[in-house]
């Protein structure tokens, strides 16, 4: 049995473009926004070094943003760590006060 499903979202997806052009904005704005990538895709098929340039710099910008992600992470779990040890710290911190007072009262 064949499945209808990909042929149906393909035909609603279709549809819905077809009534969103009834509007001029819409079609306004698809025809500038696609003259745009036209022109990018004409320079930079005639301009191939500098798509490698630019492909390069945003591959270099993705990994020092993973590198400082991944270095963030790793600091927030030390921090989360020592928030751990923390309540326990704080309940030793307020008995030792409390029995000095106590021993002091007396």
């Amino acid at each position: 049995m064949k499945s209808k499903l990909v042929p149906a979202i393909i035909l609603g997806a279709l549809t819905g473009a077809a009534l969103s052009m009834l509007d001029k904005q819409t079609r306004q704005h698809t025809v500038e926004t696609s003259k745009k990538v036209k022109d990018t895709i004409s320079y930079y098929s005639q301009n191939r070094d500098e798509l490698q340039e630019l492909v390069e710099t945003k591959m270099e910008q993705a990994q020092s943003l993973y590198a400082d992600v991944t270095t963030n992470i790793a600091s927030i779990m030390e921090h989360v760590d020592d928030a751990k040890t923390l309540p326990s710290t704080v309940k030793s911190l307020v008995t030792e006060t409390k029995d000095a007072f106590s021993k002091s009262n007396t």
